[in-house]
């Protein structure tokens, strides 16, 4: 995913870890921020966009949706739009 210089061989993780903190600096962003808390952000992103929770496994590149499950919380604009079966059964009467 992150190709460097050579085809072959895939960025390091410092050269990595260099790129995102100097492209958090160029941008003013002062909150603590690390990579993993990017991809944190993309999962919820996926999730509150309504994309199903299997695809964000493959992107996310998990064997177990469990794991994907813990990994992404539930993002509050998604709760939100939740119909409790209540609802649903006001709109049959």
């Amino acid at each position: 995913m992150f190709p460097g210089q050579s085809r072959v061989e895939p960025l390091s993780p410092r050269s990595l870890n260099r790129a995102f903190n100097s492209a958090k600096a160029m941008a003013g962003i002062k909150k603590p921020a690390t990579l993993h808390s990017l991809r944190h952000s993309f999962a919820t992103h996926l999730l509150e966009a309504d994309t199903d929770v299997r695809v964000i496994q493959v992107l996310l590149g998990h064997a177990k949706l469990t794991t994907t499950a813990r990994y992404t919380h539930v993002a509050t604009k998604t709760l939100r739009n939740v119909a409790s079966p209540y609802e649903h059964m006001q709109d049959v009467t």
